[in-house]
């Protein structure tokens, strides 16, 4: 079955404990679903808190040629001659047309520098930690580690020290300067930006691409950092996690919530979407 010529379809991901196994990272359980929106020609968008080069091997591993969101909104990557035109307010990098929406790294890196007196033994963040420390964290490969510190625009935080001190820490960020957005497992510091920022700009993109065709986007994410990007889309999914709620949405309709865990939730939800316009599931 071929989509309705007159209609779009895009799908938002979020990776971790969403498209992959919150403890093995693995995606298997979407694969069918991944393998049946290609084929349909519905572009399935990464959109998340990992960096370009963890992306990028995760699209080559699944054939996956379209545009992808960084560090949580903090910018879009788009390959070169994607879209007709270069798009407003991007640059061309490394065969990529970027739009960014954060300032660099180093910048959160010095404000967290700058707190670590402070708030000595109460918090620990990748650059810091090195590669090893990080592995350690996020339970990665050492290659994988590595790839997760390749920072370009954010700094994951690991809080160790207790809920009212966090509440403290999180002040001092955002009195200096920075966003702070809690995710499953750290919090994550950046600059004005968010996964719902950057879904409405890259679908406008899309829009823009066919103009007066009807786009219909679903977003699909399991934890608070997912909130921004799960009102913005006209669909949302909740993905269950083994480790916490369903992240709290102020939304009144248009959502649907899994029943399964992870990848085997995110192919759950996707068929309840296709299914609700008819199209294969």
């Amino acid at each position: 079955m071929n989509l309705p010529a007159d209609t779009q379809f895009l799908v938002f991901t979020d990776l971790d404990g969403s498209l992959l196994d919150h403890h093995t990272y693995s995606y298997l359980g979407a694969l069918p679903q991944l393998h049946l929106l290609e084929h349909l020609g519905i572009p399935v968008i990464p959109v998340t808190s990992k960096t370009r080069l963890e992306i990028e091997h995760l699209r080559a591993a699944l054939g996956n040629s379209h545009p992808f969101v960084v560090e949580n909104g903090a910018a879009v990557f788009i390959p070169v001659g994607y879209f007709a035109t270069q798009p407003v307010a991007t640059v061309e990098c490394e065969g990529y047309w970027v739009r960014e929406f954060s300032a660099p790294r180093d910048k959160w890196l010095g404000i967290l520098e700058q707190l670590s007196g402070e708030f000595s033994g109460e918090y620990d963040y990748f650059f810091r930690a090195g590669t090893a420390g990080v592995a350690r964290m996020t339970n990665l490969s050492e290659a994988g580690a590595a790839q997760a510190n390749q920072r370009e625009y954010s700094e994951p935080v690991q809080w160790l020290g207790d809920q009212a001190r966090k509440a403290e820490f999180i002040s001092r960020l955002q009195s200096s300067g920075a966003s702070v957005l809690q995710g499953g497992r750290f919090l994550a510091v950046s600059g004005d930006c968010d996964k719902g920022r950057a879904l409405a700009w890259l679908r406008q993109l899309y829009q823009q691409s066919k103009p007066g065709i009807p786009c219909h986007d679903l977003a699909i994410g399991d934890s608070g950092n997912d909130c921004a990007m799960l009102e913005a889309a006209e669909t949302a999914l909740l993905v269950r996690s083994p480790v916490h709620k369903f992240p709290a949405l102020q939304r009144a309709d248009g959502m649907i919530f899994s029943t399964d865990y992870g990848p085997a939730g995110w192919a759950e939800g996707v068929a309840c979407w296709l299914h609700s316009y008819q199209l294969p599931e």
